[in-house]
């Protein structure tokens, strides 16, 4: 996969994609978020991850952060 590819990903598209491997809905992403709500603005772009998120969600599914930048 090139560079160009990568580039086009999102955070948001990331997290989907980690939620989907993971069989996770919104509801199992409260330990990061902290409340359903949070995880659906963040999903459908109204919010931005913080980085307390980034860190939770890097802990999480064993990623780098760098992945939701």
């Amino acid at each position: 996969m090139s560079t160009d590819k990568l580039d086009d990903v999102s955070p948001r598209d990331v997290i989907r994609h980690l939620m989907d491997s993971n069989n996770l809905r919104q509801k199992d992403m409260v330990d990061v978020f902290g409340t359903e709500s949070i995880v659906s603005e963040i999903l459908s772009g109204k919010r931005n991850l913080t980085v307390k998120h980034i860190k939770r969600l890097s802990a999480k599914f064993h990623v780098s952060p760098a992945v939701f930048f």
